[in-house]
């Protein structure tokens, strides 16, 4: 029987909802609105130099009118300050998935207007990751550089040694056959000379760009030769003695031209997409759907009608395992297979969502997961009857799936039902958080109440009266602050900020959200690149 909506728009408890979800939504456009100002604010400077703006870059770039889809735009956020009214999100860059000459690209540019484009906290996880979405994806990598690089007043050797994998990763997919074109807007110094190095296109601006493994002062301290940033890694010396550019151009703007006109001599337009009715339910209703606070019920059939083609949905043993909703439908014209929590995940609901995967993975359809769940269900019946090996089962089959996983976190995501819904750790395609989702290993109050257990039983065992004032002042102390750390680093916005996602995205975006990241991985697997033994190598 057709599932059908009992959701109330008018309801005071829907209103309630939706107002504290466009409070989060507006504080997330914020932090993202900092980020963009902090940058603007170095204008002056850039048109003193002739040049645009990291995001005014990306603009002429990319396609006028054509989608373009942000990914981890809040990277580092609460890791350069604890302080959430000073933290500047973004990592030092803007990175993203949109439309260069008709061609799908990823495009990532430094954020030259903060701090001359220098690499921030989370901007090495950030590109890294956004690296391996193209890969994955087969995607055209454009970087758009002009970089201070690393900060040496806050060096730390990791960044230094795991940030070689970003050049590796540069290899790799000029290896797969994937276009790495990069445009040279300014400096890249060192380890930053070798994103032109091993890019299979560099475009240089005349007066501008830079590339060199060691600056006039590096080169001087090190060997006493004096030379001028011209001599050592300037626009026409690599133009015309190097080698390391393929064209030079006068300004910004005939830069990102030459960028356009390269992508569009790959061949590699994006074909036709499919033509798809639109959800019967209003996109807005996703604002009053889920509840600020996981304990309060929530039926995701109704966040499925409002994103999927005609609201129509086929559902798989919908009288067992209830708690667990798996569901056939179509996004954006995809096939796919939809998994969501109602509920912790029981039993049954491990054993239907296993045999779903497997059924998806035989008919070839995308997986998205809808996650909502405090985790997998505890108690002595659920052990007795096998929650540990159905819930493994359960991994087993995502970990393993042979198809597309698309994971977006609508509310909580805790304890083991994070992996079992395909978390980061499982690397999903692509993971999105909605701005009240809930990531951690439990609800602050349980970590607090179990910690609260443990001391009890360890100052009972040491004689240690427990109705004592100081001693119950001492445990109100130790609950409160396990409290205040789970609920801090749970939240949506840190998590994202540490990069545990690939972006929080707007609710009311998530049809056309997914059905891009769908577009993306069907032409991925259509898209027949010719791979290579190694990378173009500079000539």
């Amino acid at each position: 029987m057709p599932f059908e909506s009992t959701f109330r728009p008018d309801d005071p408890q829907a209103l309630q909802r939706r107002d504290a979800m466009l409070a989060r939504i507006a504080q997330w456009r914020a932090l993202e609105d900092r980020a963009a100002a902090a940058s603007a604010r170095s204008q002056p400077t850039f048109e003193r130099r002739g040049q645009l703006l990291p995001r005014e870059r990306i603009a002429l770039l990319l396609d006028p009118g054509a989608p373009w889809l942000p990914l981890c735009s809040l990277a580092g956020y609460l890791q350069d300050t604890p302080d959430p009214e000073r933290s500047v999100p973004g990592g030092g860059m803007v990175a993203g998935i949109g439309f260069v000459a008709g061609v799908r690209c990823m495009v990532v540019a430094s954020d030259s207007g903060i701090e001359a484009g220098a690499i921030q906290p989370r901007g090495l996880e950030k590109i890294l990751r956004v690296q391996a979405i193209a890969l994955e994806n087969r995607l055209p990598f454009i970087h758009l550089v002009e970089s201070a690089g690393a900060n040496l007043m806050r060096y730390e050797v990791e960044g230094f040694v795991l940030g070689g994998g970003l050049f590796r990763n540069l290899a790799r997919h000029s290896a797969a056959g994937l276009p790495v074109i990069t445009v040279q807007h300014g400096s890249g110094t060192a380890g930053g000379a070798y994103m032109p190095g091993l890019s299979d296109v560099v475009i240089l601006v005349r007066g501008r760009s830079r590339a060199f493994l060691a600056g006039p002062p590096l080169l001087k301290a090190a060997t006493g030769e004096v030379a001028t940033e011209e001599e050592l890694g300037g626009a026409e010396m690599h133009a015309t003695v190097s080698g390391l550019g393929e064209h030079l151009a006068e300004d910004d703007r005939e830069a990102l031209g030459l960028a356009r006109a390269v992508v569009a001599r790959t061949g590699w337009q994006t074909p036709t997409r499919p033509v798809a009715p639109p959800p019967l339910f209003d996109a807005e209703d996703l604002l009053a759907i889920m509840p600020a606070h996981h304990r309060e019920p929530v039926d995701l059939r109704e966040v499925m009608l409002r994103v999927v083609d005609g609201s129509e949905l086929l559902e798989f043993k919908p009288l067992y395992g209830a708690a667990t909703v798996c569901v056939q439908a179509r996004i954006g014209g995809h096939a796919v297979g939809l998994i969501a929590n109602n509920g912790p995940i029981d039993v049954a609901g491990a054993n239907k969502a296993t045999h779903f995967i497997q059924w998806m993975c035989q008919l070839g359809h995308p997986i998205i997961y809808l996650q909502n769940t405090t985790g997998y269900m505890v108690g002595r019946e659920s052990e007795q009857a096998g929650m540990i090996k159905h819930g493994s089962k359960m991994i087993q089959a995502v970990a393993n799936a042979t198809v597309p996983q698309i994971t977006v976190q609508c509310g909580a995501s805790f304890g083991a039902g994070n992996y079992g819904m395909c978390g980061r750790a499982y690397a999903p395609r692509f993971l999105f958080s909605w701005p009240g989702a809930r990531t951690a290993v439990m609800g602050g109050e349980q970590a607090a109440r179990t910690m609260q257990i443990v001391a009890e039983a360890g100052l009972a065992r040491k004689g240690v009266a427990l109705d004592a004032p100081e001693v119950q002042a001492q445990l109100q102390a130790q609950s409160d602050a396990i409290v205040q750390r789970f609920d801090r680093q749970a939240d949506a916005f840190f998590t994202s900020g540490l990069v545990l996602d690939d972006g929080v995205i707007d609710p009311r975006d998530t049809r056309a959200v997914l059905a891009f990241c769908l577009d993306t991985v069907t032409e991925a697997a259509q898209r027949q690149p010719n791979p290579m033994q190694f990378g173009v190598a500079r000539m």
